[in-house]
C-alpha cells in the first residue's frame, strides 16, 4: 500500500481534527445540553420505531432525517448563543434577536418532525 502524500495527507488530517472537534463539542452537548439530551433520546427511539412505521428505506431516512435535523438544529442554536454570549452576557438588541432567531429555528423543527411522522402514520 502507497502512503498517503501531499494533499492527500492534509485532507486527512483535516479530516481527524474536524471529527475530533465535533466528538469534543457532542461531548460537551451530552453533558450540559438537556435539550440536546432529550432530542438524542427522541433519536434514539426514533431509529428502531421508524422500521415499524416506515415501508420503505425512502420513508425510513425521511422520518430518522426529520429527528436528525431536529438535533442538527438545536446544535446549531447551541452555537448561536454561545458566539453571542462569548462576544457579551450583557443585554443588547441584536444579541437577544440573533438568540431568538435560533429559538424560532428550532420551534420550526419542532413542529416539523412531529409532523413528518404523523403524515407516515397516517
Amino acid at each position: 500500500m502507497v502512503p498517503l502524500q501531499g494533499m492527500e495527507r492534509d485532507f486527512m488530517e483535516r479530516l481527524l481534527k474536524g471529527f475530533q472537534n465535533s466528538m469534543r463539542a457532542a461531548q460537551h452537548l451530552a453533558r450540559n445540553e438537556t435539550a440536546f439530551q432529550q432530542e438524542v433520546g427522541l433519536l434514539i427511539l426514533a431509529l428502531p420505531l421508524a422500521l415499524f412505521v416506515s415501508t420503505t428505506w425512502r420513508g425510513y431516512a425521511v422520518l430518522v432525517g426529520s429527528v436528525l435535523l431536529l438535533v442538527m438544529v438545536e446544535v446549531l442554536n447551541t452555537a448561536i448563543e454561545a458566539a453571542c454570549d462569548a462576544v457579551s452576557r450583557e443585554f443588547n438588541v441584536d444579541i437577544k434577536l440573533a438568540k431568538d432567531c435560533g429559538s424560532f429555528a428550532v420551534l420550526i423543527s419542532v413542529i416539523l418532525a412531529p409532523g413528518v411522522w404523523a403524515i407516515a402514520i397516517i
